[in-house]
């Protein structure tokens, strides 16, 4: 890595694959310091029109003729080939060329620093303690994962020295961070092409717990391993009255949920949270672990997690109706579509539940086909699109086939896109049950959210 400009020197900076969700965040930081922001990427999308409607400079073709020649800072995304012509060139004529994680690394130096970790539930964790802090008017700067529907927003900044970050475990990008609390809210193996065993992969979380500073608190889930250690730990649970922080009297209703929080020196009554799956109840107790130890009042609390509005593409309500519900969620993960399918067929009971997934990556997908077989065999009915490679090239015998030959549901297809909406407007529409309903629930880390005006298109026909 070349030697890092001291931020406040920065002038200029440039940004490879700047569309990312978490390079997109930083680019915005620098944008609201007054800092000449610029990129690339391969696609516009949603994200880069907002960057470029923020006065940010972006083209869409690998081009030297195009970048700036008087950068201070380039930054890349390890999505990003070793063999782009832009990353090549900065690297060749030494400029200072730095992963995103790095970039993190000196923000979060100087400041107090809530950091959200985990395989799955850490983009929406992120944006609860974020949304808490903000709505409360405790203040802070947020580096999100996902877009806050409350604010449309994955990035907000605060004169108030304290950023809350979402750290990646991709890449061992959160060893870079330096904690004050820290939230684990799981360690189900993945990116193994990364970590290689499994172990290997735990032992980077115990390695993320080490870095809470002297005297910082570390909230992690119960039944997580018990060789993370920090000054302060506190664990949290759905409802296990054995962890530190838990809910109590949790009721479903309109979607949503009702509960208590108990903790070790203070209890929240009658907090309402309206999003759905109890998982996400889950996540917003570790949330309101992290505003409580900051001695945020319980009023404000409870009045946050009231207006939470939740993450794009986290259980995120398309359509809801009495004779449609239409969901779309970013779970890429066995353990994350578990979560979903659970969410889903607890607050929809007598609908047919139909869940349409895009498998992401190639080795994900050969890793895990016999659990995303056994979890997707829960749904009613099941959509496989073909695999989204990301940043793979294909490995020869694996496909979305791999998970459908292994599902026990009687109705299962593997689709392309085109077929899957001809689907959704031929088959799906005309038949659907007009008595209880149906719930149609679109999930991946893909493309596959681009479908998603389409369908809702149809449906409200």
């Amino acid at each position: 890595m070349s030697a890092l400009p001291n931020i406040n020197n920065i002038k200029n900076i440039y940004f490879i694959g700047i569309g990312g969700i978490g390079m997109s965040a930083i680019a915005r930081y620098f944008n609201s310091k007054g800092v000449v922001v610029s990129g690339y990427d391969r696609t516009e999308t949603l994200l880069t029109k907002q960057l470029t409607e923020d006065g940010i400079n972006i083209h869409y073709h690998e081009d030297i003729e195009l970048i700036p020649k008087n950068t201070d800072l380039v930054v890349y995304t390890p999505a990003i080939p070793k063999e782009h012509q832009e990353l090549l060139y900065y690297q060749n004529n030494g400029y200072p060329v730095v992963k995103r994680s790095d970039v993190l690394q000196i923000i979060s130096d100087h400041s107090f620093n809530i950091c959200v970790a985990g395989t799955h539930g850490k983009t929406t964790t992120t944006t609860m303690v974020a949304h808490i802090l903000r709505d409360s008017s405790y203040g802070c700067n947020a580096f999100l994962g996902g877009i806050s529907a409350n604010y449309g927003t994955n990035f907000w900044s605060n004169e108030k020295n304290v950023c809350v970050i979402e750290a990646d475990e991709y890449d061992r990008s959160f060893l870079k961070l330096s904690p004050d609390i820290s939230i684990i809210t799981a360690m189900d193996p993945d990116h193994l092409d990364i970590y290689g065993t499994e172990d290997n992969f735990k032992q980077a979380f115990r390695d993320f717990a080490g870095r809470v500073k002297e005297g910082g608190l570390l909230i992690k889930k119960l039944g997580l391993d018990r060789n993370m250690k920090a000054t302060h730990t506190l664990t949290y649970s759905l409802q296990n009255d054995s962890a530190d922080v838990y809910a109590n009297n949790i009721q479903l209703k309109d979607g949503g949920y009702d509960f208590d929080v108990i903790m070790p020196e203070n209890m929240i009554e009658n907090i309402r949270l309206n999003m759905g799956g109890m998982h996400n109840v889950e996540n917003m107790v570790a949330a309101i672990a992290a505003a409580s130890a900051l001695k945020i009042e319980n009023e404000k609390i409870k009045a946050a997690v009231a207006s939470f509005k939740g993450v794009k593409r986290r259980f995120e309500y398309i359509i809801k109706n009495n004779e449609v519900v239409f969901i779309d969620d970013y779970a890429h993960h066995p353990e994350e579509l578990k979560a979903l399918i659970n969410g889903v067929k607890t607050l929809f009971r007598q609908k047919r539940c139909t869940l349409v997934f895009q498998p992401h990556l190639y080795s994900r997908t050969r890793d895990f086909a016999n659990e995303f077989a056994s979890v997707l065999s829960e749904a009613d009915q099941v959509i496989l699109l073909p695999i989204y490679p990301a940043r793979e090239i294909p490995i020869e015998g694996v496909s979305s086939e791999m998970i459908l030959n292994n599902m026990t549901n009687d109705a299962k297809a593997v689709m392309p896109k085109e077929q899957f909406i001809d689907w959704v407007e031929n088959n799906f529409n005309k038949n659907r049950n007009r008595e209880f309903g149906e719930t149609l629930v679109t999930a991946g880390a893909g493309d596959i959210d681009k479908l998603v005006p389409e369908i809702k298109k149809i449906l409200e026909k």
